[in-house]
């Protein structure tokens, strides 16, 4: 396939905590393989390198940036090195994030601001900085990952996170609507219970003291599916979303959960 010939790039998150395949690394993966020239953005270069590994021969089409995307004036350098790579990207997909167990009670200040830092000031910034030459050009579209955290309790306290994925939905219309008359769509992937490298790496030992196989079941017992998706299914649909297919599509959500939402229990 090549619907995304001709078309750049920038997908943050690109590497991974683990190896395997996580949301970001799919995604940019994925972008290249269909034609499009990546800049894959994440802040430690290990990860981005064994993106570049798992790619194949659409490496080539490929350009990593170290960046960090809590920091504006990183954000900015980030954006110029698209500039100087590929030129005015067409598609950005904001795929930063992680979370942090605790309610109010538990969770610190410092851990408070860390989580909106992380999981929503980045997209305001990436939007920042990248709009203005969308918005010059009168074409682009903007893919956020959110979570289905923030939509509905998902069976742990984590209300940093919650509020944070929340905002990133609600951001997304108000940019959406905001910027629909320069030509440029913005729209959210909702993932649900995904098997991503995340969950060993870091997801077990935070909830089940390190026992992978006894979070997996009970991720798996919430799904009406009756299995979990993984990076290449979030990929999926930010790919759709990205795409000319979906040119009528705007400050909507995509809900990738295999059904979870929709339960009551």
């Amino acid at each position: 396939m090549s619907r995304f010939k001709s078309k750049i790039a920038i997908v943050t998150g690109a590497g991974c905590v683990a190896a395997g395949w996580g949301n970001g690394r799919a995604m940019a993966v994925r972008l290249a393989e269909e034609g499009a020239k990546v800049l894959a953005v994440d802040r430690d270069q290990a990860r981005l390198d064994e993106t570049l590994s798992l790619a194949g021969e659409a490496a080539a089409s490929i350009t990593t940036c170290i960046c960090d995307v809590t920091d504006s004036s990183s954000v900015r350098a980030m954006v110029q090195a698209c500039l100087q790579a590929w030129g005015v990207p067409d598609i950005l997909i904001n795929n930063v994030g992680g979370s942090a167990a605790g309610g109010p009670i538990q969770l610190s200040e410092q851990d408070w601001d860390s989580q909106i830092d992380i999981n929503l000031k980045s997209v305001f910034l990436t939007c920042k900085h990248v709009l203005p030459h969308m918005v010059e050009r009168g074409s682009g579209a903007i893919v956020n990952v959110a979570s289905t955290s923030g939509l509905r309790w998902t069976g742990s306290a984590q209300v940093a996170y919650a509020a944070s994925k929340a905002g990133v939905i609600h951001l997304s219309r108000v940019v959406a609507v905001q910027h629909a008359p320069d030509g440029i769509r913005v729209n959210t992937v909702v993932p649900g219970q995904l098997h991503t490298p995340m969950v060993q790496a870091r997801l077990a030992r935070q909830r089940t003291g390190g026992d992978v196989e006894t979070l997996l079941a009970s991720r798996v017992r919430r799904i009406p599916l009756g299995f979990m998706g993984d990076g290449r299914d979030t990929a999926s649909a930010a790919l759709y979303l990205a795409s000319d297919e979906a040119r009528f599509v705007t400050g909507t959500e995509l809900v990738v959960d295999g059904g979870m939402t929709a339960r009551c229990d």
